[in-house]
């Protein structure tokens, strides 16, 4: 069992979702974060003074998924949310242990196919 982790651009999450729906991935957690990396943020005037508007808005999607998915929804994601540009995000792909449905008491794969 894999936990992947995807940090996007806000204007690409529905690209995202769509490609995730493709390969047979219907279900996952997202958020959004604001973060500080390569991509720099810009600085916006307003009224003659100069505002730096900080960190930039991203969206970052947790997905739980078995072994056999991992591949696919790597590639789902890098080719949807992809641009060619700084910031296009990150793919973090981490085990995971073990995982148990609270309501039906199920664990690890059977827990996340139901």
């Amino acid at each position: 069992m894999k936990k992947i982790e995807a940090i996007i651009r806000s204007s690409k999450f529905e690209a995202v979702q769509e490609s995730l729906q493709e390969v047979g991935i219907n279900f996952f957690t997202f958020y959004e974060v604001k973060g500080y990396g390569h991509q720099k943020s810009k600085n916006i005037s307003y009224r003659g003074a100069v505002y730096d508007i900080g960190y930039i808005g991203r969206i970052k999607l947790e997905i739980i998924v078995s072994e056999e998915y991992v591949i696919a929804a790597n590639t789902a994601i890098k080719e949807a949310a992809y641009t060619g540009e700084k910031g296009d995000g990150l793919i973090l792909v981490t085990s995971v242990d073990e995982i148990m449905n609270i309501r039906t008491g199920l664990k690890n794969e059977a827990s996340i196919n139901k």
